[in-house]
């Protein structure tokens, strides 16, 4: 009979596998009682393993046995249908039953096809068969259920939250993830780097979102093969990290941001030490050792089952600050922890980077006025607008052009605060096509600033002159 786990040549999963098709429908009750029965005996497998050696499987182990156990139930499946006069699996097929098995039992289920295929940038599922896709190229459609059924698919959900929780602490004293009525929301990283968020009992059935990110390892020049910036873009970007410009990246959900966030710490100097702070571990830039040796995420984590160790951004800001960085790097800005990551930048941690959420460059201040409003400080705004004008030097904003490609649209150097606002030159404005180009002249110092790093002021004039601003096409 064949194997359905013989190598081909294409990409691995994390549980040693090749990816395969998913099965099709006449395949699901045998998908179904193999399932079941592997589980059965990969159950009493880890039980008599423990008795015997005295400790508990490791990942591998169990991993080896599944892949024993299911290609042992296979043959018995096969030896059964022939003894009751039924044809047998043909080899393709019994190849996918194998596969759907394995991404029950060690892989992320019905959701494994989904995270297989590179051109799948977002998941959404309204209960376990109300699936819909997004690719990259912008098109949505319903695909396939995830589950049998809503409980299958809480199931599921809650054994990625406890893998997520062993990955992050190496498979010792695993973080804790729960997931149920008395904490209906849950926020976690899968193995591929994608963000998860699931909810419910506060629905009317359990809903997730999966937000997938193509470009973990980007560099500025990256961005700009794919058109997210154009030459003038790069070296501008390139020059303000390398001149330790304090920058925001603003843009709506799934502009962009966390992305550019990532090519813009490309250019951040090996010897240079980094703090990240997130919600949920994205960014990922302790995962290239060779590019940044030095590099310390932090995650906010939430109250534990008693209602206590809840740390939450703007505590871990301070923590951060307390390890000696030559950087911080905020993945969103999202709350009052932009008032001790203001303080930080106005006080010497130049060079520092983060997100925010807004629909324009312009709206940054608003955004980051309404947070300071809302914190415990409970800054006035004219106080909050002071603060910005002393900490932040640019303000970049990502969103969509005319063909739909994700491009920066704004770059805005805050010159000072006046009063409720705050003074700001937009340098690169959205041109006819949404793509930026060069609108108000750099002020002197930002271009001394820019030119010590490297940057040529030539570049400017160059793309303000040029047919499509700088932009080739």
């Amino acid at each position: 009979m064949s194997n359905p786990f013989a190598p081909r040549p294409l990409s691995r999963h994390r549980d040693g596998f090749p990816p395969e098709p998913t099965a099709v429908a006449t395949e699901i009750p045998a998908v179904r009682r193999i399932r079941r029965d592997v589980a059965e005996r990969l159950t009493r497998a880890t039980r008599a393993h423990e008795s015997a050696s005295g400790r508990v499987m490791t990942a591998a182990e169990q991993q080896a046995a599944t892949r024993d156990l299911i290609t042992a139930a296979l043959d018995a499946y096969a030896a059964e249908e022939m003894n009751a006069g039924r044809p047998p699996l043909r080899p393709d097929a019994e190849s996918r039953v194998g596969r759907a098995v394995a991404d029950m039992l060690l892989g992320a289920g019905g959701l494994q096809p989904l995270l297989n295929d590179e051109r799948v940038e977002d998941v959404h599922a309204n209960g376990c068969d109300q699936v819909f896709v997004r690719y990259t190229d912008g098109t949505r459609r319903q695909v396939a259920p995830i589950a049998d059924s809503d409980a299958e698919m809480v199931e599921l959900i809650r054994r990625l939250a406890a893998d997520a929780g062993r990955a992050e602490t190496g498979g010792e004293g695993a973080e804790e993830r729960r997931w149920d009525r008395a904490a209906p929301i849950l926020r976690l990283q899968l193995p591929d780097g994608s963000r998860l968020h699931a909810i419910m009992s506060v629905t009317r059935r359990p809903a997730l979102s999966i937000r997938r990110h193509g470009y973990i390892k980007v560099t500025l020049a990256d961005l700009e093969q794919i058109g997210t910036l154009n030459p003038l873009l790069r070296e501008l970007f390139a020059a303000a990290v390398r001149a330790r410009l304090n920058t925001l990246v603003a843009g709506r959900t799934g502009a962009g941001k966390t992305t550019l966030l990532r090519a813009l710490g490309s250019v951040i100097d090996p010897d240079e030490r980094i703090v990240t702070i997130e919600d949920t571990y994205e960014l990922a830039l302790d995962a290239d050792k060779a590019l940044h040796p030095d590099v310390v995420a932090l995650q906010s984590r939430e109250a534990n089952v008693e209602g206590e160790g809840a740390i939450d951004m703007s505590e871990l800001f301070r923590s951060g600050l307390r390890m000696s960085p030559d950087r911080v790097i905020v993945g969103e800005i999202r709350g009052h922890e932009v008032i001790p990551m203001l303080n930080a930048m106005s006080q010497g941690n130049d060079g520092s980077l983060g997100t925010v959420h807004a629909s324009s460059s312009a709206g940054v201040f608003k955004k980051l006025a309404l947070y300071a409003a809302q914190s415990p400080e409970r800054l006035e705004p004219a106080t909050t607008n002071l603060l910005v004008a002393e900490a932040v030097h640019l303000v970049v904003h990502l969103g969509f052009g005319d063909n739909g490609r994700r491009v920066v649209t704004s770059v805005r150097e805050v010159v000072d605060a006046d009063g409720l606002s705050v003074a700001s030159n937009e340098i690169l404005r959205p041109g006819r096509d949404g793509r930026a180009v060069p609108g108000a002249p750099l002020s002197t110092a930002l271009l001394s600033l820019l030119s010590g790093a490297g940057f040529d002021p030539r570049l400017v004039e160059e793309a303000r002159t040029a047919p499509g601003g700088g932009w080739t096409s």
